[in-house]
């Protein structure tokens, strides 16, 4: 799980043998592992990023709210999991007999 530590997001949790094929990528490109393991967080989250929209407008929606003020949440940490009884789906039956 990543956390945040001074700015920085620390990873912990790394196979040996990520770590390894990190280390193995940041000589060869003559960076440090830290700047390595930057590059291609950032790359993998902008090919991500219209996945991860689509996925914060469906989450949204099943709140109730924009996607500005769940966006707003998660940045400031008071974002929080719905439980079960909490999902409020539309109702079925007036769904039916339309």
């Amino acid at each position: 799980m990543a956390k945040m530590k001074d700015g920085q997001v620390v990873v912990s949790g790394v196979g040996e043998w990520y770590l390894d094929m990190l280390a193995i990528d940041a000589w060869i490109n003559s960076r440090s592992i830290g700047a390595q393991a930057s590059g291609l967080l950032c790359t993998k989250v902008q090919e991500r990023e219209a996945r991860i929209k689509e996925r914060l407008a469906y989450l949204a929606e099943k709140r109730k709210i924009s996607v500005k003020e769940l966006t707003n949440q998660i940045l400031t940490g008071q974002a929080v999991r719905l439980m079960p009884h909490e999902v409020v789906l539309e109702d079925t039956e007036q769904a039916d007999s339309e």
